[in-house]
């Protein structure tokens, strides 16, 4: 019996310690951070983004992001362009307010990495790579990274006219540990 106490609590102990080894870095997303968008006549930012990010260079299969932006944030520098966008011709942020995205797998490619997960807008869901950079300064890091959404695969306005299908997103956000 006192063997099996023994035992069962070193395995314990040893799950335990493998558990906490296996967690990425927590990281808090900064307030300074930049979610902007363009087309060939559009273009403007996402003022509000939240979400948690693990992250660890180290321990990619750890490694996770779930994060969303407020639709209703959008900010073009012109109101009634931002009414529009906002209206249910567009985005539909009374029905869909946010965009979410939800890592599955994080991999090294070259000199970055690529993410891929989940991309909800406007309720659609699909599956959707996102290229970036992961750069440390001291107590904090940066991600960023630019990448085109075609706006037709998640019903956004519609197909053709004087609004491009491909829509160019970059992306910058500031963390600090957690």
């Amino acid at each position: 019996m006192k063997r099996l106490v023994i035992f069962s609590s070193t395995l314990l102990l040893t799950a335990a310690v493998f558990a906490f080894a296996a967690l990425a870095q927590a990281w808090n997303i900064s307030g300074k951070y930049n979610i902007a968008f363009s087309t060939n006549e559009a273009s403007g930012i996402f003022k509000t983004f939240k979400g948690t990010i693990a992250f660890d260079e180290a321990n990619l299969a750890a490694s996770n992001f779930s994060v969303s932006v407020d639709v209703a944030s959008i900010n073009t520098g012109n109101a009634l362009m931002n009414k529009h966008a906002k209206s249910d011709e567009w985005f539909d942020a009374a029905k869909y307010p946010e965009i979410r995205y939800t890592s599955k797998k994080i991999v090294k490619a070259g000199a970055g990495y690529q993410v891929t997960g989940d991309l909800e807008i406007h309720g659609v869901k699909k599956e959707f790579t996102i290229p970036f950079t992961f750069k440390r300064a001291g107590n904090g890091a940066t991600f960023d990274g630019t990448f085109k959404v075609n706006r037709n695969d998640f019903h956004i306005g519609k197909p053709g006219g004087d609004v491009a299908d491909m829509v160019n997103v970059t992306i910058a956000v500031p963390v600090v540990k957690g």
